[in-house]
Order: structure tokens, then C-alpha cells, then sequence
């Protein structure tokens, strides 16, 4: 842990490309959530791409910029964070070219490695694989919620992303879960065999 106090979160010109490219780039990075009780942190292993407009029917920001996704149009770097179900928190990071007017990553799968008791607490009581592997339980396992969205994740603080080591694992794709439009666009990236990805029917490439 003292190793990830000292690292400086990812700049905001990693985010500043091609929504594809940062969503398979931030594979292998780590997310850092800062609390009074200590920090829970995660590899990243698995996420989606989401883009604009009629390019991507199934992005929220396929229309026009509203309250609820502005931060999708905002600046790259920062979080944008959506209430789904009645349930559940989608963490998304803001990446996209300068001349495309939004995009973000969703974060969909994550290996604990720091706080795992607080987060098996979060999760009252849910252990093992079970614990991150999904956006929902991430968000709930590192208490992510509402409060962090527009959140700049390019500067210290309680939510931030850093880089810590090289990704070694090969990257698998497939068409996006949980979706009905553009579900046939393979924007859904991941780790092979990692046991944190999300547990669905899906064709390995």
C-alpha cells in the first residue's frame, strides 16, 4: 500500500484517444478507493466502450447531452456514474478524442488485491470470485455511488486510477452484455482466464 500512496493516478492525455483504445489500454490498471477506514483497491479485467450518437444506439449519450449524462460530454479524466435497476452504481470513465463530443469506459470487472475485508463486508458477507466481478458489485464492494459522479480521476483522492505494472494477460473480446441495441458490436474487453470477469455466456477471441 505504500507502494500505491506514492504513484501519481493515470494524466488525462491517456484519456484524451480513441474510446476503444482507453478501454483496452486501462485493462491491468488499478483502482484506488481512498476511505476513513483504509483503501480498498482493484485490478481492472474486464470493460465496455460506449461512444455517440447514432455510431452507438445502446450509449446514453446516443441522443443529446442531458442532466443525467453530461458528464459523458464533460472533460476526460473524470467519472461518470449512473443509478440503474433501483440497485446498482455504474463506475464509467470519460474518454474520448477531442473531436468526438463523448464517450466512456464502463468498469465491469475487478481483482481485489487491497481492503478485501472491508469490501467482503460491502458486500455483506459475499466471498471469492463473487465479490467484484460485475459493475454492480464493484460498485458496492468499494462504495461507489452517485456522489463520485464528474469525480477527477486524474488527481489524488477518494476514487483515482494508477499504474502499477504491466498487463501480461492476453485480451479477449466480445459483443456487450445487457444490452439490446448495437449488442452485436464487439466493444467488451477483458483478461483471459481471469476469475473476476464477469460470469456470462460469451464467445472467447
Amino acid at each position: 500500500m505504500k507502494l500505491l500512496k506514492n504513484l501519481r493516478p493515470i494524466e488525462r492525455e491517456f484519456y484524451n484517444r480513441d474510446t476503444l483504445k482507453v478501454a483496452k489500454d486501462i485493462l491491468g490498471k488499478i483502482l484506488v478507493r481512498k476511505t476513513k477506514k483504509g483503501y480498498m483497491t482493484g485490478r481492472i479485467v474486464e470493460v465496455e466502450a460506449y461512444k455517440f450518437g447514432e455510431y452507438d444506439k445502446a450509449s446514453h449519450a446516443s441522443k443529446r447531452c442531458t442532466l443525467s449524462n453530461q458528464a459523458m460530454f464533460g472533460e476526460n479524466g473524470h467519472a461518470y456514474v449512473y443509478f440503474t435497476y433501483g440497485m446498482y452504481f455504474m463506475l464509467n470513465v470519460v474518454a474520448k478524442k477531442k473531436t468526438d463530443p463523448a464517450g466512456a469506459v464502463l468498469i465491469r470487472g475487478l481483482e481485489p488485491i487491497d481492503g478485501i475485508k472491508y469490501m467482503i463486508k460491502n458486500r455483506k458477507g459475499k466471498l471469492a470470485n463473487n465479490l467484484t466481478n460485475g459493475p454492480g458489485k464493484l460498485s458496492e464492494a468499494l462504495q461507489i455511488n452517485k456522489k463520485f459522479n464528474n469525480h477527477d480521476l486524474t488527481e489524488k483522492g477518494e476514487l483515482c486510477i494508477v499504474d502499477l505494472e504491466k498487463r501480461k494477460e492476453r485480451i479477449l473480446t466480445s459483443g456487450r452484455i445487457g444490452i439490446s441495441l448495437d449488442a452485436e458490436k464487439e466493444w467488451r474487453f477483458y483478461l483471459d482466464d481471469n476469475p473476476y470477469v464477469s460470469k456470462y455466456k460469451f464467445n472467447k477471441k
